[in-house]
């Protein structure tokens, strides 16, 4: 039996457990806090910790923030910052995230093999079904995004760094801080303002809605979304990291 650790990186806490092929947890999920400064070496470091509360895996799944080609970082947006997201960026972090080889770079430290995507990538592959056109934009300190033609994994896009409305980014507009400061009411609105503008551009045939803020979403406003508007499970990005491993690029 192959059993793949899954860590899921966001912006305020890495989590991570060990799932058999089946997806099923063999232990139970591990949190910390996202440490910053995050320079490369400080992120393995952190994941090589966690681990070690851990049943050891055969192989390694990691879904991280930002452009991530090939498991190169071509960009990540909070962990080129200072205090964490909303804070000034260091332009020394920026140096040194860009163009480094986390997959690489985690496959020595581990000394097993790693597959490094996308946050919401690895959460999508959790939830797809694997037909048509499917869309995942994931709800948490940002807006993350995936998108999935009969189960191929589309090329990465930064949706949330796109301006929105009013100059805003997506990943501000919809993000951790304007639900803080609007209330679940009002930010789920804007979640469905989101998605409607969205709709047109995709097209989907079904867009999953997840991350840790999903489940605040208010039913009212889900319902109004239409019936092809799925709300799925945060857990959906740890046991992506089995699926992961089988999908394909498109």
């Amino acid at each position: 039996m192959v059993t793949t650790l899954a860590i899921d990186c966001g912006g305020g806490g890495i989590k991570g457990s060990v799932l058999d092929e089946a997806g099923t947890m063999r232990a139970r999920p591990i949190r910390v806090p996202t440490p910053y400064p995050l320079p490369p070496a400080l992120f393995i470091k952190t994941l090589l910790d966690l681990s070690t509360e851990l049943p050891r895996a055969d192989r390694v799944t990691v879904g991280m923030p930002g452009m991530i080609r090939h498991g190169v970082v071509v960009s990540t947006p909070h962990y080129v910052t200072r205090a964490g997201p909303r804070t000034r960026v260091d332009p020394e972090l920026v140096a040194e995230w860009a163009g480094f080889d986390v997959q690489s770079g985690l496959a020595d430290a581990f000394g097993v093999p790693v597959l490094v995507l996308n946050d919401a990538e690895v959460h999508g592959a959790g939830v797809v079904a694997g037909t048509g056109l499917e869309l995942v934009l994931t709800l948490g300190t940002g807006l993350g995004c995936a998108l999935f033609d009969g189960g191929a994994l589309a090329p990465h896009l930064e949706l949330s760094q796109a301006s929105f409305r009013w100059g805003t980014s997506y990943d501000t507009y919809v993000g951790e801080p304007e639900r803080r400061r609007l209330g679940d009411g009002f930010w789920s609105r804007r979640v469905r303002g989101v998605v409607e503008g969205l709709r047109p551009v995709f097209l989907w045939d079904r867009l999953y809605l997840g991350g840790g803020n999903s489940r605040l979403l208010r039913p009212d406003q889900v319902a109004r979304m239409g019936d092809d508007v799925v709300v799925v499970p945060n857990t959906a990005g740890i046991l992506g990291g089995v699926r992961a491993w089988t999908i394909r690029a498109g």
